[in-house]
């Protein structure tokens, strides 16, 4: 095989959800960059697949990186694999992709089990329009910004979380974002597969039963969508006249495109504004 960059998918749970294709890669390649080694061990066991293994992972990937890169351009083929799923998906690989991608080595992926777009297919929410957000900050005050910032982005709203803090996250979008509609998807394509679906004040106590296990999925409904006001016509020009010191001529042309007034009626009211300020 040609030096090349391989980002193969593996399962999330399911083992039958491993392709063909990865199969066949994973057992052709030089060198297979894991997460976590030891995890990657047990999937490549079960395919009788044996191949060298090396650990890429958050802490080490400047360091791994470039011995990486060194193999890619000896020629050499290396799979990039994460702990479960599609690497770079909140999982480390970005930086390696990156840098192949840089020094003209080809990358290519291999399309295979990603728990966010598993979740997402099977929620019943919208799926047309949608933002993956990944992981929210640990910290209360940093994941309530975090969630204010996608308040108003349109489409369903898709992000992870770790069992441990998952009622509070969820206590955070009720107070965030308000009773949306969501849906908390855990063990996906395992045997104790759930989807929890309502709006976050019910599935709160519905989390709060059961010990939460494994990834996690938080999905959450597109929120109303208020409109803009836009700034009144006197408004608008009395802030082009003061503030950015526009002529009459010159603020009436400009507000009279900003708001759609006709340029006449936008005239006259920045004359007026105008003497009445002179006057006063």
């Amino acid at each position: 095989m040609a030096a090349t960059l391989y980002i193969v998918a593996t399962p999330i749970g399911n083992l039958e959800d491993i392709t063909y294709r990865a199969v066949r890669i994973l057992g052709e390649v030089d060198l297979i960059a894991a997460e976590d080694t030891r995890h990657s061990l047990k999937l490549l066991n079960h395919f009788n697949i044996s191949k060298p293994l090396t650990s890429y992972f958050d802490h080490n990937q400047q360091f791994k990186g470039e011995r990486i890169l060194n193999a890619l351009r000896q020629g050499k083929s290396v799979a990039l694999i994460s702990d479960a799923g599609t690497p770079c998906i909140s999982d480390p690989g970005y930086n390696l992709v990156r840098d192949a991608v840089a020094e003209g080595i080809p990358v290519v992926p291999l399309p295979g089990a990603c728990a966010a777009i598993a979740a997402l297919s099977g929620s019943g929410l919208p799926s047309d329009n949608f933002t993956f957000a990944g992981f929210p900050p640990a910290r209360q005050g940093k994941r309530r910004a975090f969630l204010a910032d996608l308040a108003r982005l349109p489409g369903t709203l898709v992000l992870y979380e770790a069992p441990h803090r998952l009622e509070e996250t969820l206590r955070d979008i009720h107070e965030t974002l308000g009773d949306r509609q969501v849906v908390v998807a855990r063990e996906l394509s395992k045997i104790y597969e759930e989807f929890i679906r309502g709006a976050v004040s019910g599935v709160m106590p519905a989390v709060a039963e059961g010990k939460a296990r494994g990834e996690i999925v938080i999905l959450i409904a597109p929120g109303e969508v208020v409109p803009e006001q836009p700034e009144a016509l006197d408004t608008l020009l009395q802030r082009l006249l003061d503030e950015e010191g526009l002529s009459v001529k010159d603020a009436a042309r400009k507000a009279s495109l900003i708001t759609g007034s006709s340029r006449n009626e936008a005239y006259s009211e920045a004359l007026k504004l105008r003497n009445d300020a002179e006057k006063a």
